[in-house]
């Protein structure tokens, strides 16, 4: 997987591979020239007292010095970019999957996850591209070239590489083999650590209501000892490595120089050349470490690119139309034949042989007991899931044939949990029409049973609204969703049990205010609270997912025994209270 990404993402960027290819190979070919000069200066300057000749050769090692600093910082240089427009791409090709995908993906990966992917995974495969720019050419080159030029200097040293080489090899090669499935739980329990933190986070006012924190702050501290627990033993073995490759190369060293020794008392070779020799054992050693720890970071790259790929390869269920319907012959109408859904391995469907035609300009309501797929139902008409059996029709027209610009245009919802993002009242409200006047978004908070309080808050339109919303209450997310909703001025209306935070009185001024200023427009309501769906035009009973009873308050009331329980249980409440 890891190559493949790579091979996709890298693609455009070919310029600057060829770049980072080309300026490794001078570093190497300069790092592999500079101890044979070393060597004729020793033996041919130094040596001979020949002034000429070493001024000659220390400038040449000069030259070549500064050629190989600057191709190793030009390496670098174009590694980095690379490496970061790979993150960039990487990032927002997750985030483009992600968007498409229905509810179900998102369920099946979980929030904290795709985080962790679209972050820390991602941050591994740029810094194993970053540390292949530095030292996928220039490794490989440095252990063969150097391998080729220390024969060159002296055959009769060489059975010394064949032994420091493999011992390096063996010993990187045992502690690689233990840090590799090390990683793999790692990333799970960055996944772990994440999933707890969002949950405490979006979670402390449940958890202070029921003084929890103790035992949340254990649950993380569980949760984020295991990740260090984890992370210390990796940590453990690669600083193994370091204090291992250090061992084998001064013990190489020292076998160099002293047998070296001998054979330049034996007359054998020169100073000079036992001198090159040594620095290109220890390039061939470097060459190796480099290579080895490039192969550190790969494995763990690869289970960072396969969590990647997981996300990239997912297909979403929800899959666009490929000559969509961009015309609508009706306007404002909503039916539902036959319509059903079923979760993949569930033994029983959620919603079954739905079966109901919305009128435009009429208010249906929806109600049944907790679970019966009330807000199942709604995800069906926008798309945010499809049906599995049966159609969902807008307009007219099949929703999986509709163009989606076109459907999402059509219906504005107010889902059962209004979110409000980060910045101002205005902007939250400009969401649904980024051209609204400030007199369209004040008219619309009038309507939304909110412009008292926005008017109250400082700084009206532009007073800050925190991420989610935190720093208003229930009712008042509410309101501004509802107003978000109102300001794209949609054919079809969607209410997912958004008046539930609200009082009675306020419920009743925005139910009235929506039938006085709102109309021609297709509602839907989602509702618990009967008073709030009592003068629907049309109320559909859900039960276990099913059609139980479709008509009016007073029909249903005489007609329906399921809706009758749910009226009568209300009413007793309310007359005890």
């Amino acid at each position: 997987m890891l190559l493949t990404i790579l091979r996709r993402y890298l693609k455009p960027y070919w310029p600057f591979l060829i770049a980072v290819g080309a300026f490794q190979l001078a570093q190497s070919l300069a790092s592999l020239y500079l101890p044979s000069l070393n060597a004729d200066i020793v033996d041919h300057g130094i040596a001979t007292g020949d002034i000429p000749h070493i001024l000659f050769v220390g400038a040449i090692m000069l030259g070549v010095t500064l050629i190989q600093v600057a191709c190793a910082i030009a390496a670098v240089y174009f590694g980095a970019r690379l490496a970061m427009a790979l993150g960039r791409d990487l990032r927002r090709g997750i985030f483009s999957t992600v968007s498409e995908f229905s509810e179900r993906e998102v369920s099946q990966f979980g929030a904290p996850s795709l985080i962790t992917r679209s972050t820390n995974d991602v941050q591994q495969v740029q810094m194993v591209v970053l540390m292949t720019c530095t030292l996928f050419i220039s490794a490989p080159m440095l252990a063969i070239g150097g391998i080729v030029m220390a024969l060159q200097q002296d055959v009769g040293l060489s059975w010394l590489m064949a032994v420091s080489i493999p011992v390096l090899l063996l010993a990187v090669g045992g502690i690689m083999a233990r840090m590799v499935p090390l990683f793999r739980v790692m990333q799970k329990r960055i996944d772990r650590v994440n999933l707890v933190l969002r949950e405490q986070l979006t979670g402390i006012r449940v958890i202070r209501a029921f003084v929890r924190e103790r035992e949340e702050t254990d649950r993380f501290a569980k949760a984020n000892a295991e990740l260090t627990q984890t992370a210390v033993t990796a940590g453990r073995y690669f600083a193994l490595m370091f204090p291992i490759v250090m061992l084998v190369m001064n013990v190489s060293s020292v076998a160099v120089i002293w047998f070296g020794g001998i054979r330049v008392d034996e007359g054998a070779i020169e100073v000079g050349t036992l001198m090159a020799f040594l620095q290109y054992l220890m390039q061939i050693l470097m060459g190796v470490m480099m290579a080895t720890f490039l192969g550190i970071m790969l494995p763990r790259a690869a289970v960072s690119a396969d969590r990647i790929g997981e996300v990239l390869e997912t297909k979403t269920s929800v899959v666009m139309p490929g000559d969509a319907v961009t015309e609508l012959p009706e306007t404002g109408t909503v039916e539902f034949r036959g319509a059903g859904f079923q979760y993949p391995g569930a033994e029983e469907p959620v919603l079954a042989d739905l079966t109901f035609r919305v009128e435009r300009g009429s208010t249906t309501a929806i109600i049944g007991s907790t679970g019966a797929g009330k807000t199942t139902l709604v995800n069906l008409l926008p798309r945010l899931i499809d049906t599995t059996e049966g159609a969902v029709l807008v307009d007219g027209v099949d929703v999986r044939e509709l163009d989606p610009d076109v459907l999402w245009g059509t219906i504005g919802l107010v889902p059962q949990k209004p979110y409000l993002f980060s910045g101002t009242v205005a902007s939250n409200l400009r969401y649904g029409k980024p051209d609204a006047s400030d007199d369209e978004l004040w008219a619309a908070l009038e309507i939304a049973q909110a412009k008292d309080f926005v008017q109250e808050l400082d700084g009206g339109l532009d007073a800050p609204i925190a991420q989610g919303g935190t720093n208003v209450s229930g009712g008042q997310r509410q309101r501004l969703a509802i107003a978000r909703a109102l300001i794209k001025k949609p054919e079809i209306l969607v209410f997912d049990d958004s008046f539930s935070a609200l009082d009675s009185g306020t419920d009743a001024r925005l139910r009235h205010a929506l039938a006085r200023k709102v109309t021609g427009v297709t509602k839907i309501i989602v509702a618990q609270r009967v008073s709030t769906i009592v003068e629907a035009e049309q109320i559909v009973v859900l039960e276990n997912g099913r059609v139980v009873g479709i008509g009016t308050h007073d029909e249903l009331t005489e007609s329906n025994e399921t809706y009758a329980e749910i009226v009568s249980s209300q009413l007793t409440a309310e007359e005890v209270a």
